[in-house]
Parts: C-alpha cells; sequence; structure tokens
C-alpha cells in the first residue's frame, strides 16, 4: 500500500509520513511526485509517494531480509526436523535440478519466523545471477511454496557460497564510497536497482552521515538509490 504526502519541503513531507505511519526513516521508500520551488508568487511546495517496505506483499517481503537477525539465532540441526522442512528442501532441490544443476540443500540456522536454507552446488554461480537475481527469484518461489504449505508467516532465507554476507558487505562498502563522491562534488549519485533489503541496506548506511540524503526512486520491486548534498554548497 502506498501513501501521499506534502509539505513545504521534502524533508517536512517526509518527516510527516513518519510521524503519521509511525515508521523510521528507513522502514519506507520514497518517491518524488511534484516539486516547487519558492518564488515571488508562490510558495514551496513538495508531495511525495511513500511505500512502507514492510507493506510489501508476501511475495515482495521474501526478498526483504536476507541475513539472520543478531542475538535470537539458532544454530542449526542441518537435518529437516519436522515434514514442513522436508518437504521445503525437497522442493527447492528439484527446482534447481530441474534447471539442470546437481545440488544439495540444508537448514542453516533457525529463527521465530525465519528459516535459512543453504544450497551446495558446483553451479553456485549460476544459481547466483547478475546482482544475485537469480538467488532472488529462486529465494522468492521457496516463500511461495513455504506459504502453500500453510507456512506464509515463516520467511526462507536461501544462500550459497555466503553470497548474502558478501553481497550485504559490498553495498555498505559501495555506500560509504557514494557518500564521500557526493559529498566532494555536490553532484548526486543513482545506484543500480536494488531490491527492497539492498535499498534499505543503503538508506540505514549513509542515515546518520551529515549533508547526505537518500532516496528511492523509480517503480516495482527493483528501484534505485540516490544519494545527494544536502549541505550548503
Amino acid at each position: 500500500m502506498t501513501y501521499e504526502y506534502d509539505g513545504k519541503t521534502e524533508k517536512e513531507a517526509i518527516e510527516k509520513a513518519a510521524r503519521e505511519l509511525g515508521l523510521d526513516r528507513d522502514q519506507f521508500d520514497v518517491e518524488i511526485l511534484e516539486t516547487q520551488k519558492n518564488s515571488l508568487f508562490k510558495k514551496g511546495y513538495v508531495k511525495i509517494r511513500v511505500n512502507p517496505v514492510d507493506a510489501l506483499d508476501t511475495a515482495e517481503e521474501s526478498n526483504d531480509n536476507f541475513m539472520p537477525g543478531r542475538g535470537d539465532k539458532i544454530v542449526a540441526d542441518p537435518l529437516p526436523q519436522d515434514e514442513f522442512e522436508t518437504k521445503l528442501l525437497g522442493f527447492i532441490k528439484t527446482m534447481v535440478e530441474k534447471m539442470g544443476y546437481e545440488v544439495r540443500t540444508e537448514i542453516v540456522f533457525r529463527e521465530p519466523q525465519k528459516i535459512g536454507v543453504k544450497m551446495d552446488s558446483q553451479y553456485s554461480s549460476i544459481l547466483i545471477g547478475r546482482k544475485g537475481k537469480n538467488l532472488d527469484a529462486l529465494q522468492l518461489l521457496a516463500n511461495i511454496y513455504a506459504g502453500r504449505l500453510g507456512h506464509e508467516d515463516v520467511r526462507i532465507i536461501l544462500d550459497t557460497e555466503n553470497y548474502r554476507i558478501r553481497r550485504e558487505e559490498s553495498l555498505v562498502r559501495l555506500a560509504y564510497t557514494t557518500a564521500d563522491k557526493v559529498h566532494q562534488t555536490h553532484n548526486s549519485i543513482l545506484l543500480e536497482p536494488m531490491n527492497p533489503f539492498e535499498r534499505r541496506l543503503i538508506h540505514t548506511t549513509l542515515n546518520d552521515i551529515p549533508d547526505i540524503d537518500t532516496k528511492s526512486e523509480g517503480d516495482g520491486l527493483y528501484k534505485q538509490v540516490r544519494v545527494s548534498y544536502k549541505g550548503v554548497c
């Protein structure tokens, strides 16, 4: 579900959205719909569209969290513990094998409403795909299947070759490098299309850096983050 807000400035509109929705800034994406600068006869005006990340539908939410949570993670027995886990591992294995690739699946962590599954395969690079899009697609199908088994409240996190961790570290480095360039040049930079979790990671990483602002642009699951300078030029 999306919401629209307006204000005299972009900051005011975003603060209004956060206050009325009861969300933190990194919990929603912002799309600028209309901007009107201050002039002699007209007051400044900004209209935004807000899309809470947690309000994405179930299919999209399966891509929303890569990494296991901190603190309450349970070191897992790799073998399935019940019928649901048995069917889930079997589905993932069958799905990949029908693509023409051998794979072995096992549980790597269990948390309340979250299960991590690792795929071991000599074809891991193909299963990951460019920027992890193949892995995201497989994870999406695994979550849809879990929902059909009556476990729509459980998120399935699919990984291979520790791609999720490596990707997260790469995005954090990208965020800091981009912020440094924007701070030096005062020019905004539009990053590559990313899924909801990746965008949230960029927003969160740069949230407390003075003079740097971020916002998501575009439609659909894969949007782009624009990193901008908000200091005095």
